[in-house]
């Protein structure tokens, strides 16, 4: 069941929250191929980037993290399909000490519809998740040159609380760590 809102000045534009469907999988791999693409790769896409984002963003790579139970999804869908989803993963050693067991392991929304209320009502269903598990806090990890994002996190209450590296093969790519206290 999921939580229905009237989104922005539209009066039949109806954003619902509600957990992803093995249905969605396919969905939610497009969003974040467009995302992940939109995001990193301001200045060309090269096979390097292009092997790892086809591989990595597979509709059965989705499925399977739907049906984890130690993977926790709800996507925001509009009239015309889903618009953006966050995964939350209940077992995830975080990278720096003093955060919980608990991250925000994605969290994607389309940017045509970003400043619409959606990334903040998929976040705080993510709080309550983990409010629900008793953690404490719940964090991320974000590129460090990802400023939109990183804004975004502040402005919601976020603090910055380390940092560790995404790696793909033999690169590396600092990420900040954000923690929100949840207290």
């Amino acid at each position: 069941m999921g939580i229905s809102l009237l989104r922005g000045n539209c009066d039949v534009c109806v954003m619902t929250l509600r957990p992803a469907h093995r249905s969605d999988a396919s969905s939610i791999a497009a969003i974040s191929i467009e995302v992940w693409l939109g995001t990193y790769l301001r200045r060309g896409v090269n096979a390097f980037f292009a092997d790892f984002v086809l591989q990595e963003f597979t509709p059965q790579k989705i499925e399977t993290l739907i049906s984890d139970l130690t993977q926790w999804i709800m996507v925001s869908e509009n009239t015309d399909g889903i618009d953006g989803f966050i995964r939350v993963s209940d077992h995830s050693k975080a990278p720096v000490s003093g955060c919980s067991d608990i991250e925000i392991s994605t969290f994607y929304v389309q940017p045509r519809h970003h400043g619409t209320g959606i990334g903040k009502r998929l976040l705080h269903a993510a709080f309550d998740h983990a409010r629900a598990k008793q953690a404490q806090n719940i964090w991320l990890a974000t590129n460090a040159e990802n400023a939109p994002a990183i804004a975004f996190y502040l402005a919601q209450g976020f603090d910055h609380v380390g940092e560790t590296h995404f790696r793909i093969q033999n690169d590396a790519y600092l990420n900040n760590v954000y923690a929100y206290h949840l207290g």
